[in-house]
């Protein structure tokens, strides 16, 4: 493949170090205060959730997510870190994309009626995809020091 500055592996690789960093903005951009005090995420997500349109939306929040709102609170900012330091780094590559895409189904499932987050969802999943696919963890990646994957 022919490609000006960097090799394809190069450019997948910085594809994944920018999905990193949105993971972190996501993460960073909360206020932890009410997410931890609060619980203010999952109280958000409970109203959005009360009022879905699939039932099955609504049943599955409240039977895994509003009797452990402070277990799911962690859960929810645990993953957007992880996500971003495991992508950034190149740690297991493989495993944070398919993470990142099953949390972006989850926050576009919740979602799906509220077209203002989507855009960002959907970019996230096609970003993960083709990190996935292209084997991101290639080229400058502790994946790559360590030889896995």
């Amino acid at each position: 493949m022919r490609t000006s500055l960097l090799s394809g592996p190069e450019w997948i690789a910085v594809l994944r170090i920018g999905l990193g960093l949105w993971w972190l903005e996501s993460f960073r951009h909360k206020n932890l205060r009410a997410w931890l005090q609060r619980q203010a995420g999952i109280k958000w997500a409970e109203e959005i959730a009360a009022k879905h349109r699939w039932a099955a939306v609504t049943r599955g929040f409240e039977a895994v997510v509003k009797p452990h709102p402070k277990t799911m609170t962690w859960v929810v900012l645990a993953s957007e870190l992880a996500l971003g330091i495991g992508l950034v780094a190149g740690f297991l590559t493989p495993v944070a994309c398919v993470a990142g895409i099953l949390l972006n189904l989850l926050y576009f499932l919740l979602m799906i009626h509220d077209w203002a987050e989507q855009g960002q969802n959907l970019m996230m999943i096609l970003a993960a995809v083709v990190v996935l696919g292209a084997h991101g963890g290639q080229v400058w990646s502790v994946d790559h020091l360590l030889g896995i994957f």
